[in-house]
């Protein structure tokens, strides 16, 4: 953090006179340090997106002509709408009826489901009645009150009876699995009637061609009344929502230039972070050209052919102790500086590393929140030790 202070400067020694005026200092944090080489670059649209007629018809109407600036959602080109206007008629007819169909399956079902319960409750019943009637013979046959060829016919009638039930619950088992079916066929078939609905719903709101992001036109391919193809190539347009900038620099830094390097797009005092994304093979009058794609795509500073300066970094020292460069900081990588102790700065030796044009690497001499006089208007001497008194701006 870096403040401007005015200060008293009091030397310890009274041999010397007191020096005053405004210093400023900077209080050493940790972050980023970066050196990076300056060119120049204009912005583009990073993509052009491709509309295309969603069904064969005709252009009824265009909106937007080439070189307009248009907004997400507005529409472009106008489409006629009568074939599948007519489509969606159809489907709803097609699906009233296969409802009603299904309705009237459903009833059918119940009806037949009654009736199969009615003929097995029946054969029951009959078997119920044969096995009493059996149980009377069979006492009868004992006192000698009935032949035991009548008593082994009923014995038969019970078996075949037995049999027609188990033969009425196969067929019934099997009917009701064919009702099933039916009714899950007719649903199979209603749900893909309403998939194609709001297929051909979709399709009418698409047969108004719209902007899908903010963009510029640049071309629209086709003519008020002409009949086009699905899927033809009908609006080109510029996506003004991502952003990219072409630049050219001298062939000597091409070494510098690789893709995904950080580079850095300068507009006004705001500095907008990017990569090196393309590079052109070719050299044009000695310079190298290569594309930015910047990491806020959607940055509001930036117009197409707007003409920025780009900073492409070199050399990057990250998460390390900084301060910020000053008049009172030299380039040198062993040198003295003036820290706050209190009421008085005190010098201290440092040891710097990296350095770029905002921030100098402290290596040694310094910890994190140390506040260090980095300039001042008014020479300090080379005295050890200097009384602060701060005063009010």
């Amino acid at each position: 953090m870096s403040v401007i202070i005015m200060v008293c400067l009091l030397v310890a020694s009274c041999k010397t006179k007191t020096r005053q005026g405004t210093y400023e200092t900077y209080v050493v944090d940790k972050g980023n340090i970066e050196t990076w080489e300056t060119t120049e670059g204009f912005v583009e649209p990073a993509n052009e997106v491709l509309l295309l007629s969603p069904a064969a018809s005709i252009i009824t109407d265009i909106l937007k002509e080439p070189g307009q600036q248009v907004k997400e959602g507005e529409t472009i080109v106008v489409l006629n709408t009568k074939a599948v206007e007519k489509r969606i008629d159809e489907l709803t007819d097609q699906l009233a009826v296969q409802q009603n169909n299904l309705e009237k399956t459903q009833l059918a079902a119940r009806s037949t489901k009654a009736d199969l319960a009615h003929s097995i409750e029946t054969k029951k019943l009959k078997i119920s009645s044969i096995k009493s009637v059996l149980a009377d013979q069979e006492q009868l046959l004992e006192v000698g009150g009935i032949s035991p060829a009548r008593f082994d016919k009923t014995k038969q009638e019970l078996v075949l009876a037995e049999k027609e039930l188990h033969l009425v619950q196969q067929k019934n088992a099997i009917r009701l699995q064919q009702l099933a079916a039916d009714e899950k066929g007719l649903l199979l078939q209603i749900e893909m009637q309403q998939k194609a609905l709001v297929q051909q719903k979709d399709l009418l709101e698409r047969m108004e061609v719209k902007a899908p992001s903010d963009g510029i036109v640049l071309g629209i391919h086709g003519k008020k009344g002409e009949k086009i193809q699905g899927d033809k190539l009908l609006v080109n347009l510029s996506d003004l929502t991502r952003f990219k900038v072409n630049a050219t620099i001298d062939a000597r830094h091409k070494n510098m230039i690789k893709a995904g390097r950080k580079a850095y797009v300068m507009v006004d005092t705001a500095r907008l972070e990017g990569r090196i994304a393309s590079i052109l093979p070719k050299l044009e009058d000695g310079n190298l050209q290569f594309s930015v794609y910047l990491n806020d795509q959607q940055s509001t500073k930036l117009i197409p052919n707007q003409k920025v300066n780009i900073k492409v970094v070199k050399n990057a020292r990250y998460n390390v102790l900084r301060l910020k460069r000053g008049a009172m900081l030299s380039t040198k990588e062993n040198q003295n500086a003036y820290v706050v102790r209190g009421d008085s700065a005190v010098k201290q030796a440092l040891t710097l590393g990296m350095i770029s044009d905002e921030y100098v690497e402290v290596k040694d001499g310094l910890k994190e929140g140390d506040e260090v006089i980095i300039s001042t208007v008014s020479p300090v001497g080379n005295d050890a030790v200097i009384s602060i008194n701060r005063l009010k701006n």
